[in-house]
Formats: structure tokens, C-alpha cells, sequence
């Protein structure tokens, strides 16, 4: 079932609460050193999904591997293998930022020495060395993150579930969040990330997932989920309106606009799409212009595949 590259490898998960199916013989496989979105709309089952494979609810039926373990057989092995880091923060407001990364240090049984390298070690790596002393009620929620985010590194895990975990934070504060992201995959860790920001998703995962109804209703890289969306299109501007009338004659289905000299011409975006009607142009010496290529986005992708419409996807969950 499983490579000896795969962080995660899922077979035919099934989970139900008493008649009500969560989870419908859904198959994943999650390279080492990817980010991995799963996408949905309310109850398709992802924080099911994410709660099965970090342990803190067990599967009706299915196989699964994480960090090439049973997690039902040998839970201890997968959790040392983990990081959980929530919607919510699980910080202590009481405390100092630096004083959480000591207890957890200490929950995650390290010595007196190595804790406090690792906790250096981490708020340097999170921009956290001026707040570290500070109560982490005084924390912005761009800081909360980072320390929450922090915080599941103290045990240096090879797998991270991120759930949501740029919610609520501003621009400036969300591309660090993505920065510290690909900074730790560049080190090799493994990213499974659930995320209401399908741009999110789009700038980070290898690979993304779409579930519905607990199915999953398709995977691919961003562009290829894109291309599975009718839409796409060339937009052609012409020189003149004599060769705009000859492109218009010679492109069946294409949609003129005087005005602007241009072009719409359906495609799947595709390379091997784009060169072809270019030679096709060129063998007619038609002469464009400029080119521009238009795809459908992450958002229009979720609306096809969920039948959501885009103010829901704000509380995807």
C-alpha cells in the first residue's frame, strides 16, 4: 500500500457517527516533503480526516500509514512522528511566549541543555526573541500563530497537520505563516494542510484534495484542477480590424470585441493548446498583437466540484 516515500498513505477510510457517513472509502498518498491541501466545504469531513490520522479518533475501516506506522497498532510511534496545530491556538495566555515553549519542551520529556537550545532555537526561527519575555495575552494574532506553530516544532516532527492556520490573520501576517510553510518542507517536513483560503492552498500544496459529501471528488496540482474546469480562455489583441475579421473567421466559437480589437478564444490552458492555435494563425499569416492567457481559479474549481457558492466557501471547515 504504502512507498517508501510516503509521509501519509491512506486505503479505502471509512468513518460514520451512528447512520450519518463522515468518510466514504476516501484513498490518499502524501509524499514526504509536500504540502498537501484538503479542501471542502462544512461537513465534508476534513477535520474528521485530519483527527483520524493524528490519532485523537479511530477509523471504522480502512488501512493507514503515517510516518509508516499503524496508527492504531502503534499510536505512540505515529504521535512522535507528529505536530497538531489547530484553528485555535493552544497557547497560554498566562504565560510568556518563551515559558510556553518551556513547558512543552518539558511535556516532550527533553533535557534541561537541549530544551533550552531548542526553545532559542525557535523563537529566533519565528521572529519571537523581543516578545519573548512578554505575556502572550499581548501577543498580535500574527505572533499567536507563529508561537503556536512553534510550539508543535518543539519535538522537531517530521509530519505537521495544519488546520486552518492562517484564519483571522492579516495579509502581512498570512505570507509569513506561507513563508515559515515552504521554509520547513525545504528541510523535508510534511505539510497536510486544511485551509477556507483556497489562494493559500494555490501558493503552497503540491497536491490538493477536494472533498464533498465525504468523497473525495478530486485531486491533482492546482493546475490541474483548474483545467478540469471549462472557462479558459486566449484573449487576442489584434493590430487592426481587418485581422481581427480574418482570426474571427478562421476560430470557430470565438467571441469578438470590436472595441478592443480582441479576441476570446476557448482553451484548456494547456501548452500543446496555445501552441496549436498560434500555428494556426501563423499558417494563415495572421499576425497578433498581445496574448493573454485566462484560467479558471482555485475558487471556481470548488464552486464546479462542491456546487458551493463563493460566500459559503468563508466558512469552509
Amino acid at each position: 500500500m504504502t512507498t517508501p516515500s510516503s509521509a501519509i498513505a491512506v486505503t479505502g477510510l471509512r468513518k460514520s457517527f451512528s447512520t450519518h457517513v463522515v468518510l466514504d472509502g476516501i484513498d490518499l498518498d502524501v509524499p514526504e516533503g509536500t504540502v498537501f491541501a484538503l479542501l471542502g466545504p462544512n461537513g465534508a469531513g476534513k477535520t474528521t480526516t485530519v483527527q483520524i490520522l493524528s490519532t485523537l479518533l479511530a477509523a471504522d475501516g480502512g488501512e493507514l500509514r503515517i510516518a509508516g506506522h499503524d496508527p492504531t497498532r502503534h499510536p505512540d510511534r505515529v504521535r512522535a512522528a507528529i505536530g497538531v496545530t489547530g484553528q485555535f491556538s493552544a497557547v497560554d495566555n498566562l504565560l510568556t511566549g518563551e515559558e510556553n515553549l518551556r513547558l512543552m519542551a518539558h511535556l516532550r520529556h527533553l533535557g534541561r541543555r537541549a530544551a533550552r537550545d531548542r526553545v532559542t532555537e525557535l523563537l529566533d526561527r519565528f521572529d519571537l526573541v523581543d516578545a519573548a519575555r512578554k505575556l502572550v495575552s499581548t501577543y498580535s494574532g500574527g505572533m499567536r500563530r507563529r508561537l503556536d506553530l512553534a510550539m508543535t516544532l518543539v519535538g522537531e516532527p517530521r509530519i505537521i497537520f495544519l488546520d486552518e492556520p492562517t484564519t483571522g490573520l492579516d495579509p502581512r501576517s498570512r505570507r509569513t505563516m506561507w513563508r515559515i510553510v515552504r521554509d520547513l518542507v525545504a528541510d523535508g517536513v510534511t505539510i497536510f494542510l486544511t485551509t477556507q483560503y483556497l489562494e493559500e492552498a494555490d501558493q503552497l500544496a503540491n497536491r490538493i484534495a477536494v472533498l464533498d459529501g465525504g468523497r473525495l471528488v478530486a485531486e491533482g496540482t492546482a493546475d490541474e484542477l483548474k483545467r478540469m474546469i471549462p472557462g479558459g480562455h486566449v484573449r487576442l489583441r489584434f493590430a487592426d480590424l481587418f485581422l481581427l475579421d480574418a482570426a474571427a473567421r478562421r476560430l470557430v466559437g470565438s467571441v469578438r470585441d470590436d472595441d478592443a480589437l480582441a479576441l476570446q478564444v476557448p482553451t484548456d490552458g494547456s501548452v500543446r493548446d496555445l501552441r496549436a492555435l498560434l500555428a494556426r494563425l501563423d499558417g494563415e499569416s495572421i499576425e497578433v498583437d498581445t496574448l493573454s492567457v485566462h484560467t479558471p481559479d482555485l475558487d471556481d474549481v470548488f464552486l464546479a466540484l462542491t456546487g458551493q457558492a463563493k460566500q459559503e466557501q468563508e466558512t469552509v471547515r
